[in-house]
Order: C-alpha cells, then sequence, then structure tokens
C-alpha cells in the first residue's frame, strides 16, 4: 500500500490518505448507501459503480486502522485545463470531523500541481455546497432536480491562481 497523506487527529490516530484500489469497491458501495437518502439519491448508486469500475487513477481513500472512513478524487478534463472533483463522500460518523478537509486539501494541491490546470469545478448539491465554499469555491449555477427530484445541481468553481502559486 502506497501512503499518500496523514493526518494526526490525537495521540493515538492516524488516518492515512492512499489510492482506491478495486478491493475497495465494496467497502466504498457500503458508504455510498449511508450517506443516502441524506446526500445522495439511490438512483446515483449504478454511476458510482460504475466511476469505480472503471478503476480510477486519482481516486482516492481516507482509512484509519484499515477502516475505509471516506473516499474522494478528482479528473483532469477539457485538455488539462480543468479539473473537477469527483464522488467524495464519509461515513457519517466521522462527518465534521477534519477528513473531508485533509482529503479535499489533498485534491486541490494535486491539481494546482498540474501546470496546465486554471480551473477547478465541483458539481454538488444544496447539501454539500457550503463545504466547497470554505475553500474557495464560488457558487456559478443551481439546476433543480438535476441529481434526482429534490437533489439539486450547485455547480462551483475555482480559479487557480498561478502567480500566487510561484
Amino acid at each position: 500500500m502506497h501512503t499518500i497523506g496523514c493526518l494526526q487527529i490525537n495521540d493515538s490516530i492516524l488516518s492515512i490518505i492512499r489510492k482506491y484500489t478495486s478491493n475497495d469497491l465494496h467497502q466504498l458501495i457500503k458508504l455510498f448507501e449511508l450517506n443516502t437518502p441524506t446526500y445522495f439519491d439511490p438512483t446515483e448508486l449504478a454511476g458510482f459503480e460504475t466511476f469505480l469500475e472503471s478503476e480510477p487513477s486519482t481516486y482516492y481513500v481516507v482509512e484509519e486502522n484499515e477502516k475505509i472512513l471516506g473516499c474522494g478524487g478528482f479528473d483532469v478534463l477539457e485538455n488539462g485545463t480543468l479539473g473537477r472533483l469527483a464522488w467524495d463522500f464519509f461515513h457519517p460518523k466521522v462527518q465534521g470531523k477534519g477528513f473531508g478537509t485533509l482529503l479535499i486539501d489533498h485534491c486541490i494541491s494535486e491539481l494546482k500541481a498540474i501546470n496546465t490546470i486554471n480551473t477547478i469545478d465541483v458539481r454538488t448539491s444544496q447539501f454539500a455546497y457550503t463545504f466547497y465554499a470554505r475553500f474557495g469555491f464560488e457558487l456559478i449555477e443551481i439546476t433543480e432536480d438535476y441529481w434526482a427530484k429534490g437533489f439539486d445541481l450547485y455547480y462551483m468553481k475555482l480559479i487557480v491562481d498561478r502567480d500566487l502559486l510561484k
């Protein structure tokens, strides 16, 4: 296992970020189901399974004591100029404890390290958009019932300022 990042939560707990492997599939499906219907509509599960079966190369899990707490990653689109955060969520019992921040910070840092990226976006919902706003993402557009009835698309962007990265 290749550890990508670590977070010391307290004296006895160490959490790690590592790349997703196909061995994680069933645990991530269970995590998805734990976030349904609070954050996802049940009809979205098929899309998530298809995504995981594609063996995404920039998708990660956060684990602690070999137990997966959450997941998330990104895609690079539009000829390498756009980074898109994708499918990030955590076990309900660990939400609000810093794990999501650790993972999103990691993804944003990875995207900023790609010299051609000038924008990072996220397609989320009314249930999670305030989380991304804390990272500087700005709300661009809302589309009602986009994901499913009662699950609106909140399209958000973060402009990468290359001058600040020098």
